[in-house]
């Protein structure tokens, strides 16, 4: 069915794929595989059952999910009747729950079985929701005031409907201070940042559901469908984004059964369902995915990586370090991505078997430009490349509409610029002479000690080529001489391989003077969020119980 507006909807655009290719898998959960034709029957079902329970377009639906086969059934559901997929952070409890169903206008909500106790001590302030789903448990379990997902199953599917371009799709993004804010996509948008993908295949970004089924049945009768492994949550945006992109390809999302992040789990998978990407981020995952292929090679038995091509890492800082021993174990390509809920794509470096031999060796920090990406002085100038000069990272298309029911924020993240609005989300850079940046870090994050400004991801990078730290965070707290000074939490290799005034030996051959932590505190297991980034306010908060009766000093 043609879009009503002209341009492609993603769901107009699945629909022609499943059409096309219906007999590929669309999704594997845990190893359970589902093809594209079952994806859009269920789908098209659940779709049904929004519609009958009042919903229509512009409707809201969160999704309070693990990772598994109803996350990619239960977006495209939405898509289907013309709503906004909303995701939910699922460690979120009471008031935060509550605020995410309320700030989105959610009028339905998809939710695990183990989340049941959390629904349901907010749903009464949540007056505009109609439809809740429980996904998983057993049926007799199931609340009187939900539909059980399998029992949403058994509706008869919702007749294919004209849709827009300009229908949406929310990202909520926790940020490093504030409330969580709805990042607005329109499916043009999002349809656009997946520009380089469709390149990569020497195709162009469909505009109608013809041009969509043609490139899926050509990449599928070349051999390259895409299969992606999310190790990141699909809850947020570094495995959500890609993996819009893969079901636009006509290919295959998949999905680990352990809810913990297993990379033992993970390498089996790869080499199960034929995996040709992996979504992840950085050290979080890459750390632990490359002690799981020690081991495998220790005891012989290394999984098949043959059909991985690609490591996508987007998010934070991926170190050096693990990209080398990741790829002395395969020679696939390592992206490197910098990109935010609020643009993706702004800059990328890529590690691969061809650069080392070739003699290259990047540093983590170095990223090479998006075409469509400049960097800006905070008085609105173009950063001189060469210049030495601090600017934010600007990325002028594809954009999201902006944030939800928040203009001032909108206008201030979404600035005009010379006539052409951009998205800054507040990452700093250098501009070196041959145009490439040296990324800084998320200005909300910079540390301001004794007039000199330091961003934490320079100096947790420092830590982490440190032979004896595993993982760190760095962060500002208060100090009556120098406003703020510079702490880190940081987990070590083994309990005792380092003491703090080791580390501040080590840190001051790499970094400045100012930049070394005054006090460094140590943990067993450094706390991250469910897609593996920094979680700054706990470790703020751990820092300031550790350190609570002692003097900082000099």
């Amino acid at each position: 069915m043609a879009a009503t507006d002209g341009r492609l909807n993603l769901a107009t655009a699945w629909e022609a794929v499943a059409d096309e290719v219906g007999n590929q898998r669309a999704h594997s959960a845990g190893g359970v595989p589902t093809s594209w034709y079952a994806f859009d029957d269920r789908a098209a079902r659940l779709a049904e059952v929004l519609s009958a329970g009042g919903l229509g377009p512009g409707s809201k639906v969160a999704l309070f999910l693990y990772n598994g086969s109803e996350y990619p059934e239960a977006q495209y559901a939405t898509f289907k009747m013309r709503g906004v997929p909303a995701n939910v952070n699922y460690r979120y409890t009471g008031d935060e729950l509550a605020y995410i169903l309320e700030n989105s206008d959610a009028e339905a909500i998809f939710f695990d079985h183990t989340l049941v106790e959390r629904v349901d001590a907010v749903r009464h302030r949540c007056p505009d929701l109609k439809v809740l789903i429980q996904v998983g448990g057993s049926p007799l379990a199931v609340p009187d005031w939900a539909l059980s997902y399998e029992e949403a199953l058994l509706a008869d599917p919702m007749e294919r409907i004209g849709r827009s371009g300009s229908d949406l799709w929310f990202l909520y993004t926790g940020g490093t201070t504030g409330m969580p804010k709805a990042v607005m996509w329109d499916h043009t948008n999002l349809l656009g940042s997946m520009e380089a993908t469709f390149r990569s295949f020497r195709e162009s970004i469909p505009t109608t559901p013809a041009e969509a089924a043609g490139i899926a049945r050509r990449v599928a009768n070349a051999g390259r469908e895409m299969r992606q492994l999310c190790a990141a949550p699909l809850m947020h945006g570094t495995s959500g984004i890609p993996g819009l992109a893969t079901l636009s390809h006509g290919g295959m999302l998949a999905t680990l059964a352990n809810r913990n992040f297993d990379a033992d789990e993970l390498w089996r998978t790869v080499a199960a369902d034929r995996i040709t990407m992996i979504s992840m981020v950085g050290d979080a995952f890459g750390r632990p995915m490359v002690e799981a292929l020690d081991r495998a090679v220790a005891e012989s038995r290394k999984p098949d990586l043959s059909s991985l091509r690609l490591l996508l890492s987007s998010g934070v800082m991926f170190s050096a370090a693990i990209k080398e021993a990741l790829l002395d174990h395969h020679p696939c390509t390592i992206l490197d991505s910098l990109g935010s809920s609020e643009g993706t794509g702004m800059a990328n470096q890529v590690t691969s078997g061809k650069a080392r031999i070739a003699g290259q060796k990047e540093t983590t920090g170095r990223f090479a430009l998006g075409e469509h990406t400049k960097v800006f002085t905070a008085d609105n100038r173009e950063v001189e490349p060469g210049s030495a000069e601090r600017g934010q990272v600007a990325l002028g298309w594809p954009l999201p509409v902006g944030y939800f029911k928040d203009p001032k924020k909108t206008e201030s993240a979404f600035p005009v610029i010379s006539g052409r609005r951009w998205s800054i989300p507040g990452d700093w850079a250098t501009v070196e002479a041959d145009g490439t940046i040296i990324l800084l870090g998320r200005g909300s994050a910079c540390i301001n000690t004794g007039g000199e400004k330091v961003f934490p991801e320079e100096v947790e990078e420092a830590l982490k080529e440190l032979a004896t730290v595993t993982d760190c965070n760095v962060v500002g707290i208060a100090d009556d001489r120098w406003g703020q000074a510079v702490a880190a939490v940081v987990e070590l290799v083994s309990a005792g391989a380092a003491d703090e005034n080791t580390l501040k030996v080590e840190l001051r051959r790499s970094i400045a003077g100012f930049k070394v932590p005054k006090r460094i505190v140590f943990v067993d297991k450094l706390q991250r969020s469910p897609n593996g980034k920094s979680d700054y306010r706990w470790a703020q908060e751990f820092v300031a119980v550790a350190l609570a009766p002692t003097d900082l000093g000099n």
